[in-house]
């Protein structure tokens, strides 16, 4: 590579290009990934940091045609130079020459046309995205300062455009917005703590001095502390809560796994349960990359191949599917290379998810029409048990609330839990309205979510944990 085309070559479709150019395998992807994020934290009513940050990845996807097969290698490194482009595009090629037949090898898609701004610069965040959300944080500090409440959190808004090029001439564009907003309100003694957390795509529709009056709401709700023992109970989840365990279980939900017997989702023979009930209320679990507000990419994105995944399928198109509907399930997740073994339609991981359930009430008429029982703020540390009946353990977190005739009359002990997902589906007796949640065990990884609150008549609260 000349230096001329090299130092040419530094926007992210032209990376793209001149990686696909210097490519010698038989089929080449490329993907580069533009980051820039932008973040505040406070603690005790003040802000502590606050940064702006951007980068790069490149992955370069090799295909090598044998007479075995079809074989693939993929290297991803970041903040790649053009100079670096060739021993990046020769190390994808060398791993695919020493890798054997790739299971999942298909044809690269082709076929689509190209995205209009595919040229177009990437899309970039900055400080500006805290303008009018950092006074209003402001306001919030001063409010909690006089109700002798501390707030502790952290506001994190990043954008990722992502390119995708291929030797069969496939050229798309992908920018993906995300932001999450967490809070925690605290006791000046720190016996007492209540999180609220909120999913955004811009900070324009979060308002942190509500967020200080539900915390402040709930601290009041734990002056009365209530001793109860391990056992099962009316639990009132809310859509954060729903979100993780929903989230879980779609990610467990790959069509290869359950046709070969390893998950909740496996029949004998295998068969899978496509076309069983498993939900009391008809419920229906869906993606949509167009989901409004919750807008993903429409096409796939795969960095590597895994069970629900295949680098040869970068670039099909993504649309709607109902995962569960009216209770029924109807769709897993397939690769096409999965969808061939098991004969279930192609339907690939769309990266959002919303339960509808057809109810209108908030959580907080929920909780009116509850004679007695608990009211969850979040689960924390989730963990698989059991991947046969996707039995999940995990632990209650700032604020478990006892209901009593209709009303929160005061906080009660954090708990270990012990639930499948899918369990808590079929015995579900009433689902609240949809609304936007942030999952704050899985927030790090699927902001994208729409769930209602759920009431479970038996949630099993296994043992007391000690957390506060």
């Amino acid at each position: 590579m000349t230096s001329s085309a090299s130092s040419a070559a530094t926007k992210p479709h032209e990376i793209v290009e001149r990686a696909l150019e210097l490519s010698r395998a038989d089929g080449c992807v490329v993907i580069a990934d533009e980051e820039s994020s932008a973040n505040l934290r406070w603690a005790a009513n003040s802000l502590t940091t606050n940064g702006v940050t951007r980068g790069r990845t490149l992955t370069v996807i090799a295909t090598v045609d044998g007479a075995e097969g079809t074989a693939s290698g993929t290297v991803s490194r970041s903040a790649v130079s053009a100079e670096e482009l060739e021993s990046l595009v020769r190390a994808a090629e060398a791993a695919a020459r020493e890798a054997g037949p790739a299971e999942d090898a298909q044809p690269l898609a082709a076929g689509r046309a190209p995205s209009a701004d595919f040229t177009a610069p990437p899309a970039e965040t900055s400080s500006e995205v805290f303008a009018a959300f950092a006074p209003a944080l402001g306001e919030a500090f001063a409010t909690a300062r006089a109700g002798s409440r501390e707030l502790y959190g952290f506001a994190h808004h990043f954008v990722t455009s992502t390119y995708l090029g291929t030797s069969t001439g496939l050229r798309l564009r992908h920018d993906q917005p995300s932001g999450t907003l967490e809070v925690n309100a605290k006791s000046p003694d720190r016996t007492r703590s209540a999180w609220a957390g909120r999913a955004t795509r811009d900070f324009t529709d979060v308002d942190p001095l509500a967020l200080d009056t539900e915390l402040a709401q709930r601290l009041g709700w734990a002056e009365r502390k209530v001793d109860l023992p391990a056992g099962r109970y009316e639990t009132l989840l809310p859509p954060t809560a729903v979100a993780d365990l929903l989230i879980y279980q779609l990610w467990s939900s790959g069509a290869r796994d359950a046709a070969e017997g390893r998950t909740v989702f496996s029949r004998s023979g295998g068969e899978t349960r496509i076309g069983e009930k498993i939900a009391s209320l008809p419920v229906t679990l869906r993606s949509d990359p167009a989901e409004p507000g919750l807008e993903a990419a429409p096409f796939v994105i795969a960095h590597a191949s895994g069970d629900d995944s295949s680098v040869f399928d970068n670039g099909l198109p993504l649309g709607p599917v109902d995962w569960v509907r009216d209770g029924t399930l109807n769709q897993l997740i397939t690769t096409r290379h999965s969808a061939e073994l098991t004969g279930v339609p192609l339907a690939p991981m769309v990266d959002n998810m919303v339960l509808d359930a057809g109810g209108t009430r908030s959580l907080e008429e929920m909780v009116a029409g509850t004679e007695r029982g608990l009211l969850l703020t979040c689960l924390w540390y989730i963990r698989e048990v059991d991947p046969a009946t996707l039995l999940l353990t995990g632990l209650t977190r700032d604020g478990v609330y006892l209901v009593e005739g209709g009303e929160v009359t005061g906080a009660v002990n954090n708990f270990r839990f012990n639930e499948s997902p899918v369990d808590l589906l079929g015995r579900a007796t009433e689902a609240g309205r949809t609304e936007r949640t942030l999952p704050r065990e899985w927030g790090d990884y699927f902001t994208r979510a729409a769930t209602p609150a759920l009431r479970i008549p038996d949630f099993n609260m296994s043992s007391v944990s000690q957390g506060v």
